[in-house]
């Protein structure tokens, strides 16, 4: 190999960070990770932090989006010019083979123009727009952190056809789990925090079942015996593996670890750019890998969802992801800087 590949990972949630640990891990020495936020959060892998590209308080945001040619360009903004000439800086020094973007149309784009391969990951969604399909063009490979199936009918042939479908692409629990007989709420970094209100009164609904909830969550004005909000764990791998039923959004990390672990999965997705969640989780419900709903439901309604939940066949989800995943990945992108 001629150089290490680098992996732009971004900010917004934590599945792109996962991904990209997974992946690194399964070729030490291989990669660098490079994003906002990284410092002390990969491990052995090595990284390069990147200065914050929001604009803040009292700075100009004009001209996010250029026309169709890139979605987020704002001007003015100091830690955008940083970040911009760090990587630059460095892929002119460390020669890179490749740069594997996960995702931003804006490096892909610089990382093309500093005449170095590079691969795309495409997350679920509706993604047809002119700057992804620049993007995906000026890949020598697009990889999709899924399966096959559950792509989005809309997706053109061309893409699909470039296209490496490379599910399990998470760092998901591999020990055995201790069963916990509990309905377990995962909240995301992405979002909002959940609706503690809502989420108590969910539970006030099963007042003789067990619930747990990690993430961020607001204070309930009434918590219930049953319900136990835990904050932020570093075990929810471990957790969402043991539990009885898992509850959450549509996020690649939650998604991949309740894949992994073949859990009852209800699924609530959150609005996020390009539908990217809604079209996942519309397609886990066509493919009756778990229970789907667009909005939070009454609390009445959950003692039902949960029993649909609990006879859901497991093999459904199960077959939807890849244990091998994250090795395969790293071949092939190991085969691709060769």
């Amino acid at each position: 190999m001629r150089g290490q590949i680098g992996y732009y990972v971004h900010h917004q949630g934590d599945g792109h960070r996962q991904r990209a640990l997974a992946i690194a891990k399964a070729a030490p020495g291989s990669f660098t990770l490079l994003g906002t936020g990284l410092a002390g959060r990969t491990e052995t892998i090595p990284c390069l932090d990147l200065p914050n590209d929001d604009p803040g308080t009292g700075q100009p945001a004009n001209a996010a989006a250029i026309g169709d040619s890139l979605h987020y360009a704002p001007c003015g903004v100091e830690g955008i010019r940083q970040r911009v000439a760090m990587l630059a800086d460095w892929i002119a020094r460390e020669k890179p083979a490749l740069i594997v973007v996960d995702v931003s149309v804006e490096i892909a784009m610089l990382g093309r123009l500093t005449g170095t391969p590079m691969v795309y990951v495409r997350l679920s969604g509706h993604r047809g727009d002119a700057p992804h399909l620049d993007a995906f063009r000026a890949a020598s490979a697009i990889i999709a952190p899924f399966h096959r199936e559950l792509d989005d009918d809309d997706t053109p042939p061309w893409v699909r056809d470039k296209t490496v479908y490379l599910p399990g692409l998470s760092v998901a629990y591999r020990g055995a789990p201790a069963a916990r007989d509990i309905f377990l709420v995962v909240a995301g970094k992405g979002g909002r925090p959940l609706d503690g209100n809502a989420l108590a009164a969910a539970a006030a609904a099963t007042p003789d079942e067990p619930w747990r909830a990690i993430g961020p969550v607001t204070a309930p004005e009434n918590l219930p015996p049953n319900l136990e909000i835990a904050g932020w764990v570093d075990t929810a791998g471990e957790e969402i593996a043991g539990a009885r039923v898992v509850i959450g959004h549509a996020g690649d990390g939650l998604v991949s670890a309740v894949m992994a672990a073949g859990r009852p999965f209800i699924c609530l997705p959150q609005a996020r750019p390009f539908k990217e969640q809604i079209v996942k989780a519309r397609r886990l419900d066509a493919l009756h890998a778990a229970v789907v709903l667009e909005n939070w439901p009454d609390a009445a309604a959950w003692p039902a969802l949960l029993r649909r939940a609990q006879a859901l066949d497991p093999r459904a989800i199960l077959r939807l992801h890849d244990p091998d995943g994250a090795a395969k990945a790293a071949q092939f992108l190991l085969s691709l800087a060769e």
